[in-house]
């Protein structure tokens, strides 16, 4: 009886440690578990993605045009798309500046993802030019920072407009072109306000969890085409302009995290989770990312902790 009280007893300290281990790894961390051991033991960007063609999309500027820099240095034929033609001159530019990719391999595309009209226009330019697309990255997209309250409706309407609908229009563009070849990757940035809600950004996390609806019936559908891979990407909150060019009902407050990720940390784990073809990762410093796994496995609880982060928030807001 004792040996057995004994054994497990040293059996939960055993399990104990093993939880201390992965809490302290998780509070360490700034991915999900499974992009962590893809960074690890997993495919490397440098060897899967040169020679690919890579449409960008919001490649003015953020985690996009972070994104552009770091594949440019990867031999890749990049596709750059924003609604800022002087910017995406910019990024070319410093592309071939920092990059091995030459001239010829770097086409600048203005676009407009609420002209869906023009997306169809523009798929056909790609492949007049490169002759096929490899990798859509749909980047493009605005936050917002107001409370629901506060909101207009125009603001709610152009959200959806804009990170859905134009999202999903320009992938229904690229996706009969990828079925011919039966293969290509559509890489969607959405947010991890698309799996946990958020105070003053309740459109822009309407929108996201609208495209990771969208995208995983996507997934399921193209079950008979297994070599065209569907990832979702879902940063946390990065050191990028996005709040800066957030819609709220006055179009001028700038929110400011405390904790933020690096953009070219973030653009880093985001070609890892394109080379190992991952279908949904989660990108953030804590606390985003731990409770993100909150609300995954403990809704109630990481809803009571919410309404602390919300009252905190509010706060910063009525400062603004």
């Amino acid at each position: 009886m004792g040996c057995r009280l004994l054994l497990l007893l040293s059996a939960l300290c055993a399990l104990l440690l093993l939880l201390l281990l992965c809490l302290g790894l998780l509070l360490r961390a700034d991915s999900d578990l499974t992009l962590q051991w893809a960074e690890r033991r997993g495919r490397c960007p440098e060897r899967e993605l040169p020679g690919m063609v890579v449409w960008v999309t919001g490649a003015s500027g953020g985690i996009g045009e972070e994104l552009a820099y770091q594949l440019s240095k990867l031999g890749v034929s990049l596709v750059l798309s924003a609604r800022r033609e002087h910017e995406l001159e910019r990024v070319k530019r410093k592309c071939l500046d920092n990059g091995t990719v030459k001239e010829k391999d770097i086409l600048i595309l203005p676009l407009d993802l609420t002209n869906r009209s023009s997306h169809e226009v523009a798929t056909n330019a790609i492949l007049q030019e490169f002759g096929r697309i490899d990798i859509l990255i749909n980047n493009g997209g605005r936050a917002q920072c107001s409370l629901i309250v506060d909101t207009n409706m125009d603001v709610f309407k152009e959200l959806i407009e804009l990170n859905y609908l134009g999202t999903v229009s320009l992938t229904k563009c690229v996706l009969p072109h990828m079925i011919q070849r039966k293969q290509g990757k559509i890489v969607t940035m959405n947010s991890l306000v698309g799996i946990i809600p958020g105070t003053a950004c309740s459109g822009y996390g309407a929108s996201k969890h609208a495209l990771r609806g969208f995208f995983n019936s996507l997934y399921i559908e193209l079950g008979e085409y297994p070599d065209i891979i569907i990832s979702n990407i879902y940063p946390g909150p990065v050191r990028s302009n996005i709040m800066k060019n957030a819609l709220t009902e006055e179009i001028t407050k700038d929110f400011k995290y405390i904790h933020t990720l690096a953009t070219s940390r973030c653009a880093r784990l985001i070609l890892i989770a394109m080379a190992n073809n991952l279908k949904e990762v989660w990108i953030s410093g804590q606390s985003f990312l731990l409770r993100a796994y909150l609300w995954q496995y403990m809704p109630s609880l990481a809803c009571w902790i919410s309404r602390v982060f919300q009252k905190q928030l509010r706060k910063i807001l009525n400062d603004m």
